[in-house]
């Protein structure tokens, strides 16, 4: 974007490849006295490249820095938690076909109530899920988003193009187009972003714990429905 020189760009690429290898093998020093990870990385860059590692924090702030890491993991995140959501829901799915004739006793507040196919009884947790992913979906439309350029909290004088850096990182909809943060005060502080996130899964968990719990009392001597094999129990 012409804002530091074609020369500093290739002398920071340069270091930071050096130091994410540093980092990776555990040689990098931190130093307590250098207050945090932005200014551990800047001085080591400075001290491999000289000063065009002074110039990797122009037109950038730790605030909105730290603000676009965090979308970005949570991000990558959500995304593996899609994954492992579609694949336990596949699994629900086998086995429900293969239990669909199966019939055992429903009940409520363990007391005997309807016969039910357990192939039904499977897919009530596939519909569970289905729900959780949903929610996953909302909560990272919301995280894909580009706080970089905001600096600080009021923005930056330097010309940044923050549509190519939102591209960039894949903080696009899904038609493709950029998605930015319109208000630089809003972006360096919201993280409403995370809170919807845990929400999503407490809400995975309760009902992952849900289904454990079943597990285990239908496994249980009292009802025996199931076996569970041994290298997924342990003792009391």
């Amino acid at each position: 974007q012409g804002i530091i020189s074609a020369e500093d760009h290739a002398s920071i690429q340069k270091g930071m490849t050096q130091i994410w290898s540093e980092i990776e093998s555990g040689a990098f020093e931190w130093k307590l006295d250098l207050e945090d990870v932005h200014l551990n990385i800047e001085a080591r860059l400075t001290q491999l490249v000289g000063d065009a590692g002074k110039r990797l924090h122009t037109g950038r702030s730790r605030n909105d820095q730290v603000a676009t890491d965090v979308r970005l993991w949570l991000r990558s995140e959500i995304d593996l938690i899609g994954e492992l959501l579609v694949d336990l829901q596949k699994s629900l799915v086998d086995v429900a076909e293969a239990n669909a004739e199966v019939i055992l006793p429903g009940f409520t507040h363990l007391q005997v109530a309807q016969p039910v196919s357990f192939g039904h009884h499977m897919l009530a947790y596939v519909e569970m899920f289905s729900r959780d992913a949903e929610r996953f979906s909302e909560v990272r439309r919301r995280t894909n988003r580009l706080p970089l350029g905001s600096a600080a909290l009021a923005g930056t004088s330097y010309p940044l193009d923050r549509e190519r850096v939102a591209k960039t990182l894949g903080m696009v909809d899904t038609d493709g187009n950029p998605q930015v943060c319109q208000n630089s005060l809003d972006a360096v502080s919201d993280r409403d972003f995370a809170i919807e996130f845990t929400s999503a899964a407490t809400l995975t968990m309760v009902h992952i714990s849900r289904m454990s719990e079943e597990l285990i009392i239908w496994m249980s001597q009292n009802f025996s429905f199931i076996k569970i094999a041994a290298r997924f129990t342990s003792g009391s």
